[in-house]
């Protein structure tokens, strides 16, 4: 004869339902010191965007401002984010790198 407590415990896993992840966009803001080519070297080897990508996308953060470098969860941002900023660091170059909610979602 079966468990009772495993039929419930079955019954209730049933009725869960997983919510999404929050998303968050990191973003890469330009500057007057940081190459372009540093730009689109930490888009393909920390966001591995393809190079036409990159260079979009770069494109961008020199036209406006910013650009997205790329959408993740929380915790996948955070170390990309801190990667890069690193990596800037490391090069002597002063990009500012953030991260915000993705409200398209």
């Amino acid at each position: 004869m079966p468990d009772s407590r495993e039929d419930l415990l079955t019954d209730i896993r049933h009725d869960q339902k997983l919510a999404r992840p929050r998303m968050w966009k990191v973003l890469l803001h330009n500057d007057d010191f940081t190459t372009q080519d540093f730009v689109v070297w930490v888009l393909e080897q920390v966001f591995h965007k393809p190079q036409a990508e990159a260079f979009a996308i770069m494109m961008s953060v020199h036209r406006t401002g910013r650009g997205i470098a790329g959408v993740f969860t929380r915790d996948v941002a955070e170390t990309k984010m801190r990667t890069a900023e690193r990596l800037a660091e490391e090069h002597e170059f002063p990009l500012l790198v953030t991260m915000e909610p993705d409200e398209s979602a």
